[in-house]
């Protein structure tokens, strides 16, 4: 923990910082070298800034919408090399992750919590790799940051350029281009010591390829090992009916290791001078061991788990940009294919402990359950979770725009994507009865094999009128077209031979619940063939639609429109203010659950106005924007009876706040810093069942979350400040750098009542999860930077900081160990590269 005597000093820096803070913490575009051959200058931060976020060329101080990016040389400075490290530095970003790889992201307060499931909700918040989308659900794909432009963070409803998943914003990550004036190339290394865990590094490189005067070819590799800190140690438990384990063969120090490696190239092809075609390839994989939440109850940093503990993270993706002019007008061609595919094996003993505890008064969860072996004898009740997810989307998109030196400006386009998830979950007891188990699949207990198919299409436009030499307004829209289908199985499985059918005794799920060849279900048609499975590796498909013998998949769909009205006054060039009123939208979807109806689209109107100043002759930098938003029937994913999604349209919610970030160079002292506030609260009851009068009443009814309650996930405040101070020493320039980072507590759960599975009693999730505790971090280097080389000394999380970055429950339904995601403990690292 961040010892007393530094928190005031530390928090005071930082909020003094963000109270005059905004979003402009990047660079100029990088020089024709990638940086790569230029020593470092004092600070880019008066340099222009160039980005893309309205899909052209602009500088961001004349970008009326709020944004904030980070550039080559800033992501350097501060070590960033993943998700995690960028996302403190964006004030109006928050997330819930269990792991690395596994993270959802929100933007502004759009929370409601529980989102990630890979068949629950799509993301609220878009996230790009240069022109292609590479959201996911179940988590977006952590890309390692390496010879990256600028990260652009756009903050509010993206729904007229970005569409479907950029509802509440868009991330986009825009990597360097080849370049074919010269060869060039870099290489760095680092290596790291974790307190009490253990070693870790990484060495990256890249090359730039002149092939011809027409031609380049850039290429980055990188391999990064993370180490571990949190230890597994040795534990038992002991269930009704006498049985014990133990986790002896799993205990492990520094248990959550990772290793992540990977490559990117792109080819620039000129075509003649006015048409150029990129082709681009990118393959990572990631390596997670062990659990990255601890277990307080049992010990800071400290877990007792059971089963082994891994996932595999693979993806790679193809894409194609053509770019070139048809007379004076931009033309803008951008496809893409990625594949992603992660297999991962998670203890579940924690479920067992707790549903052992619920239901002792039927013999635990062994009796509750039927857990016995072939010869009817009670075997050990733990389970493990072997699952499995295969995505796939490919997206394309046409635009074009008009010159931006007219006083007309119009870019439109047409875009389709379409992205599917195989998912599969398997709940392994070990030694479980073959009866007992799901059909064809000794020692299943429940099983999830089903495949999910997202689909949109759009046309769109943004044109822009110069009213006035000092005066332009803007208006935008996007007409779309959403399909979203699910087919598959979930379930246990069924006895043929009668009760009590399967594991549970219940003959309402799983193979139960298959359709015959009747169009019947098996337990209304005993004596029924069953139909084919639609997804292999089912015994049989419970989640269709049934028609003339044949199965398809359950689907919505839906059609709608969203828009963007802005009016931007620039008195000067370095003063710029704007007032935006715009819509964003996710698509609505299956429940897995074939009993829980379809959940319906939910939207986000924004007002905003905001303000961009470079004043003192572009050495201070100001920007900022107050909004409001109203987020109508949002969607709420929960884990509901027997820890199972289901997604359900909640009441309305508002959203209100303020981010603003700064930057200012002193001679040889720059400073950057930004901050937010956000006040998201819902409007109505969020009812235990739903109830369209939010009135919460009839048989069984309670009132979830009474109106008023705080969205969680998000920090009510959220400041980072960094100053750097560079001096010439010799030929090299020598450089001490600080970044302080703090936000506020927040929810974890957004519901203060819900029935606990097995007692009936009312408990609340929000209380029994536990906050997201406030924290304070703190990062510290030291370096110089030579003409062609950089070596730096760096301490992460100085005073060893538990900064709370989410909490997550096995059993989400009966509340009994809460996990605590944390940060990195403090770090000691060397970092060195060249340049050649």
């Amino acid at each position: 923990m961040l010892p007393n005597r530094h928190r005031p000093l530390l928090t005071a820096l930082c909020v003094s910082s963000a109270l005059t803070a905004v979003p402009a913490i990047a660079q100029t575009t990088p020089d024709p070298a990638g940086d790569a051959t230029a020593a470092a200058p004092a600070e880019p931060m008066q340099d222009d800034i160039i980005v893309t976020a309205q899909k052209r060329d602009e500088n961001i101080q004349s970008v009326p919408i709020s944004i904030q990016a980070i550039g080559t040389r800033r992501l350097d400075q501060l070590n960033v090399t993943s998700f995690a490290d960028y996302s403190q530095l964006l004030p109006s970003v928050a997330f819930q992750s269990s792991q690395p790889g596994v993270t959802t992201v929100y933007m502004r307060g759009v929370a409601s919590g529980g989102d990630g499931n890979h068949s629950g909700s799509l993301p609220s918040v878009g996230v790009y790799l240069d022109e292609q989308p590479v959201t996911t659900i179940g988590g977006t794909p952590d890309i390692h940051i390496y010879d990256v432009a600028r990260i652009e963070s756009l903050a509010g409803p993206q729904g007229t350029l970005y569409g479907a998943s950029s509802e509440a914003g868009t991330i986009r990550i825009i990597t360097n281009k080849p370049d074919t004036k010269e060869f060039y190339g870099r290489i760095d290394g680092e290596a790291n010591t974790v307190k009490s865990g253990g070693q870790g590094g990484r060495l990256e490189g890249m090359l730039n390829i002149p092939l011809s005067s027409m031609a380049a070819l850039r290429v980055v590799g990188f391999y990064q090992h993370d180490a571990g800190y949190i230890d597994n140690v040795p534990g038992t438990r002991t269930f009704t009916g006498g049985i014990t384990v133990d986790n002896a063969p799993f205990v492990e120090k520094n248990y959550n290791d990772a290793d992540i490696w990977g490559g990117r190239a792109a080819l620039k092809i000129d075509l003649d001078d006015s048409w150029t075609v990129t082709p681009t390839v990118l393959y990572q994989e990631q390596r997670n061991h062990g659990s990255f939440g601890y277990d307080p109850r049992v010990g800071d940093l400290e877990v007792q788990h059971f089963f082994p503990e891994y996932r595999r993270d693979r993806f790679v993706q193809a894409a194609l940009t053509i770019e070139g002019k048809l007379g004076n007008w931009d033309v803008t061609y951008a496809g893409a294919y990625f594949d992603r595919r992660d297999t991962q094996s998670s203890d579940y003993t924690d479920y067992a402990e707790a549903y052992d505890s619920l239901y002792a008064s039927v013999g635990g969860i062994a009796g509750y359950f039927y857990f016995q072996n072939n010869a009817g004898q009670q075997i050990d009740s733990r389970q493990r979770i072997i699952g499995t997810d295969h995505f796939k989307k490919m997206s394309q998109e046409l635009r074009v725009a008009s010159p931006q030196d007219e006083r007309f400006r119009l870019v439109a386009g047409a875009f389709y994507q379409r992205q599917s998830n195989r998912i599969g979950q398997d709940y392994q007891v070990a030694g479980l009865a073959d009866s007992l188990s799901v059909n064809g699949r000794p020692g299943t207990l429940w099983l999830t094999e089903q495949y999910r198919v997202d689909k949109d299409y759009a046309v769109f436009g943004e044109a822009s009128y110069d009213l006035l030499p000092t005066l332009t307004a803007t208006v935008g829209g996007r007409a779309y077209i959403f399909d979203n289908s699910l087919i598959g199985f979930f379930g246990f499985g069924r006895d043929p031979n009668g009760p009590p059918y399967n594991a549970a005794g219940s003959s309402r799920t799983g193979v139960a619940g298959c359709y015959t060849t009747t169009g019947a279900l098996l337990r209304d048609n005993p004596g029924g063939t069953l139909l084919p499975a639609a997804v292999g590796g089912s015994p049989c498909t419970n989640l269709a639609q049934y028609a003339s013998g044949t199965l398809s998949p359950r689907s919505v769909d839906g059609q709608g429109a969203t828009y963007r009205f802005n009016l931007t006054w620039k008195p000067t060039d370095r003063l710029l203010f704007y007032g935006t009123w715009s819509k964003g939208f996710r698509p609505g979807g299956i429940n897995r659950r074939a009993t829980v109806a379809p959940y319906a689209p939910d939207f986000l109107v924004n007002y905003e106005a905001g303000w961009k100043t470079t004043l003192f002759d572009g050495r201070l930098r100001w920007n900022g924007a107050l909004y409001q938003q109203n987020w109508d029937a949002f969607q709420f994913s929960f884990l509901g009876a027997n820890s199972f999604t289901e997604i359900h349209n909640g009441p309305d919610a508002r959203i209100r706040g303020v981010e603003s970030d700064i930057s200012l160079t002193l001679g040889a002292l720059a400073l950057t810093a930004a901050g937010s506030y956000t006040d998201a609260k819902i409007r109505r009851n969020l009812c235990a069942i739903d109830d369209p009068s939010f009135t919460c009443n009839g048989a069984g009814n309670f009132v979830a979350a009474p109106v008023g309650t705080r969205l969680p996930i998000t920090p009510r405040f959220k400041v980072s400040g960094n100053a750097r101070y560079s001096v010439p020493v010799g030929t090299a320039k020598a450089y001490l750098q600080a970044l302080v980072t703090h936000q506020s507590s927040a929810s974890s759960d957004l519901r203060t009542a819900v029935v606990e599975t097995g007692t009936g009693d009312i408990v609340s999730p929000a209380a029994l999860q536990g906050r997201l505790a406030a924290f304070t971090t703190a990062n510290f280097a030291i370096g110089a930077d030579f003409s062609r080389y950089t070596f730096e000394l760096y301490l992460q999380n100085a005073f060893d900081e538990r900064a709370q970055l989410s909490r997550f429950q096995e059993c989400g339904s009966c509340y009994q160990r809460p996990y605590i995601v944390t940060n990195t403990p403090r770090t000691i690292g060397v970092r060195a590269g060249a340049r050649f």
